[in-house]
This record gives C-alpha cells, sequence and structure tokens, in this order.
C-alpha cells in the first residue's frame, strides 16, 4: 500500500499539464490603440477612476472645491438685485483657485509617471507596439486634458449659472471663450511642467514638492518681488519679471489678448507687444517640456 502511494505521489509530480497555450490569429491593433489605451487610462488614474477608493478622495475633492467656489459666486450673482453680470470674470478663476490647481497637478503629474519609472514598467510598454513617442504624447495629452476639465468644468458652471440668471447671452458667450482659451493654454503648460519635474525622480514625494515649488512658489517669489519693483519706483520692471512664474505667464498672456483684468500690482498688466513675448515663451516652455519628456525616455532601460 505504502509502494502504490509513492507510485501515486510521483507520477503527481512529473505529470505534464497542456495549459492551452496558441497562436493568435486575431486582429492585431497596433500602436494608435496602444496610444488610446495609455490616454484613457492615464486620464482616468488623474481622478482615480480604476484605482483605489483612497486614490479618488484627493482629485474629486479637489474637483468638488473647483466646481463649488463656481457655484457660489453663481449663487451671489443671483441672489444681488440688478446684478447684471457674475462678480468674477471667467479669466480670473484659475487665476485665483491657482492653489487647487497647482495640488491637482503636484499631486497626480508624479502618479502618472513616477510609478512607472519606480517600478521599471517602462520597458514593458515599449516592449512592442508602443514607441517612446507614444508613451509621451499619451502621457502628456492626458495630463493636460485632466486639468482641461478641472479648469473649465466651474467656467461652464458659471456660464450656465449666468445664462440662468438672464444675463447678456453675447456678453456671457464671448467672456466664457475667452475663459476657455486661457485654460486651456493653462492646462497644457503646466501639464508639460508638471511632467517633467515628476519625471525627474522615481520617487513620488520628492515629485509632489518639486511640482508645487515650480509652480506655487515661483509665483510667490515673482510676486513678491513685482510688488517691490512696484513700491520703488520700477514699474516699467513690473511687467517682464511676470515672464519667470507660469501662473504670471498665464495672466500676462491672457490681459494683453483675451480682455482679462491684470493681477500684476498697479492692476497694468502687459500690452500687445510685451504679450507677443509672453505668449512666445509659454509656446517655449511647452515645446520644451515635450522635449526634455523625449529626452527622458530615450532609454529603453531608464
Amino acid at each position: 500500500m505504502s509502494t502504490e502511494t509513492g507510485a501515486v505521489t510521483g507520477n503527481e509530480t512529473t505529470r505534464i499539464h497542456n495549459i492551452g497555450y496558441r497562436s493568435y490569429d486575431g486582429p492585431r491593433l497596433g500602436r494608435a490603440y496602444a496610444r488610446r489605451s495609455l490616454y484613457s487610462q492615464s486620464l482616468r488614474g488623474s481622478f482615480g477612476l480604476g484605482r483605489s477608493v483612497k486614490s479618488k478622495v484627493l482629485p474629486m475633492l479637489l474637483f468638488g472645491v473647483m466646481c463649488l467656489v463656481a457655484l457660489i459666486i453663481v449663487a451671489v450673482a443671483m441672489a444681488t438685485p440688478d446684478a447684471t453680470k457674475l462678480a468674477m470674470k471667467y479669466t480670473d478663476f484659475a487665476i485665483y483657485l491657482q492653489a487647487v490647481i497647482g495640488l491637482f497637478i503636484a499631486s497626480q503629474a508624479p502618479q502618472s509617471v513616477s510609478r512607472d519609472l519606480r517600478f521599471k514598467s517602462v520597458p514593458l510598454y515599449f516592449s512592442r507596439p508602443i514607441e517612446r513617442a507614444d508613451y509621451v504624447v499619451a502621457k502628456y495629452a492626458a495630463m493636460a486634458s485632466a486639468l482641461f476639465i478641472l479648469t473649465v468644468a466651474p467656467l461652464l458652471v458659471m456660464y450656465v449659472g449666468a445664462l440662468l440668471a438672464k444675463f447678456d447671452f453675447a456678453d456671457q458667450t464671448k467672456w466664457f471663450g475667452q475663459g476657455v482659451a486661457s485654460v486651456a493654454l493653462l492646462s497644457v503648460l503646466f501639464a508639460g511642467l508638471g511632467l517633467v519635474v515628476a519625471a525627474l525622480t522615481p520617487r513620488r514625494g520628492f515629485g509632489v514638492a518639486a511640482v508645487i515649488a515650480v509652480l506655487t512658489i515661483s509665483y510667490g517669489a515673482v510676486s513678491t518681488v513685482q510688488a517691490i519693483a512696484w513700491e520703488t519706483g520700477s514699474a516699467g520692471a513690473v511687467q517682464w519679471l511676470g515672464l519667470f512664474s507660469p501662473i504670471t505667464l498665464i495672466g500676462g498672456v491672457q490681459t494683453a489678448f483675451l480682455d482679462a483684468t491684470s493681477a500684476f500690482p498697479g492692476g497694468e498688466g502687459p500690452g500687445a507687444g510685451a504679450g507677443v513675448v509672453y505668449l512666445i515663451v509659454v509656446l517655449a516652455l511647452v515645446a520644451g517640456s515635450y522635449a526634455v519628456l523625449m529626452r527622458r525616455y530615450r532609454r529603453v532601460g531608464l
């Protein structure tokens, strides 16, 4: 009996199983499908969709804060007798809520790229059929789209509220379009800068701190120097100092071309001539961000 059992055991340990590996004869979806899939997953991940409940809390909270502020602005306008427009311009909204936007990009940009670097999963993306440019474009587009959703949703709330309050349709539509153009440019710029900073380190905590420093601390420093220049009689330097902070760059462009109110000391933003310089710097930063990301992912081994 013991000998037979031993024989059975031996046979069990040496049995060969056919686990059904077969060749794939279906359609090959290719790079475009892989790029779209990476974009979709990255965009969903920016708001915690498809991830744990804990991962959803911060992005959804920040999104809620943005929309809540917009609702409050609408409610105040509706409750104010004889009001003919909203208390805040569409182009001013992102400037005043920049801290919320900065916190969103600081938390989600490292999540988008730092984990791939830390866990060495980037070579798996590049195995086939996706290439380096596909990865960079998908991640960049997803982060820019996430920021655009975050910033345009409250503007849409304000626009709908203004129409319900029976404010002038033509004026509100014009101002809403200006606000959309402003936040679109902001989204592309902030997404590029945030991803570049996050891609330089696989440590998510360092990435968060670095993104906050680039987007938020730089604004505080530039605003302080601008205020000093204004108080000391160097008003001409104020508009050029705005070139050294991402949020003041956006503020300068929208002041020059989108009829926005300047947040610079004295309320004097750049004119059309200086505005061209602002726009060139913004576009150069966007192109530079893309180039740096392409260089960062040049090696598959990373």
